[in-house]
């Protein structure tokens, strides 16, 4: 195994690949990702596969942006002989509340300003859009045609294989169990397969970024938090946007191959790495999703399964460099986003691990801001 490095990239989801791959274009040399299991086997491989720019705070809307944008293009970025199945047609945002409609109409103003093309529908436009849908207690919602679904699996091995012919050696089921300090400053990592030296090392490991950075002494507010999702079978198209309710705490779309993925978000989930499935939540999603889309009733499921958000205290990730350990960098607490604005991270990432001016700023996603008390509190997660 390779003993020293010029950067290792711990976490093999989306995060981590475009990181890597990003390093390796900007002319790094050696670059080696860590994965304790597959790629895409945590976070990214568990999510919803939905990707939206109708965010709350401009940090993340301009980040979802851009990334919608990249990934337009990124078959052809990253010359992948497959499809990503990037499917554009929109999430439609349920107000059943006044609100809800006081903060959607918040949220318009701030993304019409970075030029989101989304809009305020009525009760009558939400009906043309999803026909199936119930409109009881709906007060309107809110509506993004560029918004859509990515497969993510797809799209984390597209990075992966372009990071790979760009030189990255890519680890698998090969564990982080200790980072190393010469001094203060980051000096490598110590893995289940031998040690790789190395003066920047960084953490794309989601919740589990927490407990590497306490490995070198450093306490992160990033909590896990289980969430549940499921499959149904596959059906004729039913339906284009993705449907999402604050309100009720849900999402549900029709992604390519015909079926149904649908989560919910419960504000009582423990704070722990539980990925366990449960009956309760087959049977509150149940009764949520065909109170809002009847048709579904008899639609069979097929598979659920959960995975873990990584939650910070304002729901806005964190970025950049740990200031108490030179060379050691965060790309973590993303709280439900890191699919969505990956193709952005990947590349800021490589930047600032360069001394490279970020093309964006990005001392607002900075760990400090949680002892300063700037937070950038996100209103629109599930």
């Amino acid at each position: 195994m390779i003993k020293t490095a010029d950067a290792v990239v711990i976490g093999g989801g989306i995060i981590g690949c475009s990181t890597a791959y990003n390093l390796a274009k900007m002319g790094l040399k050696k670059v080696v990702l860590i994965e304790e299991k597959y790629i895409a086997s945590g976070a990214t491989g568990r999510c919803g596969a939905g990707m939206r720019m109708q965010w709350g705070t401009e940090p993340n809307a301009v980040l979802a942006r851009d990334s919608v944008a990249m990934y337009e293009t990124l078959e052809e970025e990253l010359e992948y002989d497959d499809s990503i199945e990037l499917k554009q047609e929109g999430y439609l945002l349920l107000a059943y509340n006044e609100k809800m409609v006081e903060q959607f109409h918040k949220n318009l103003g701030l993304q019409h300003k970075l030029g989101i093309p989304s809009r305020w529908v009525t009760p009558e436009e939400i009906k043309e859009l999803v026909p199936h849908i119930n409109l009881q207690g709906l007060h309107g919602a809110t509506f993004c045609p560029k918004d859509g679904h990515c497969n993510p699996f797809k799209a984390t091995d597209a990075y992966a294989q372009a990071a790979k012919r760009l030189g990255v050696e890519i680890l698998t089921y090969t564990r982080v169990t200790k980072l190393l300090k010469e001094g203060d400053k980051i000096s490598g990592v110590e893995t289940t397969k031998g040690t790789i030296l190395s003066p920047l090392v960084i953490s794309c490991a989601g919740a589990y970024t927490r407990e590497l950075g306490r490995m070198v002494g450093v306490e992160l507010p990033i909590y896990p938090e289980r969430h549940q999702i499921l499959v149904t079978e596959p059906v004729e198209k039913l339906q284009g946007p993705m449907v999402m309710s604050f309100y009720h705490g849900i999402y549900c779309q029709q992604v390519p191959h015909g079926g149904f993925i649908m989560g919910l978000g419960d504000p009582n989930e423990v704070k722990d790495y539980n990925i366990k499935s449960s009956w309760q939540f087959m049977h509150e999603m149940a009764a949520k999703i065909t109170f809002i889309l009847p048709i579904l009733k008899n639609l069979r499921v097929v598979r659920q399964w959960s995975g873990l958000y990584d939650l910070t205290p304002d729901k806005t990730q964190i970025l950049g460099a740990i200031p108490e350990v030179p060379g050691f960098f965060v790309a973590a607490g993303f709280s439900g986003r890191g699919f969505m604005i990956a193709p952005v991270v990947g590349k800021l990432m490589a930047e600032v691990m360069l001394g490279q001016e970020p093309e964006y700023p990005i001392d607002m996603y900075g760990v400090k801001r949680f002892e300063s008390g700037q937070l950038y509190v996100e209103p629109s997660v599930v």
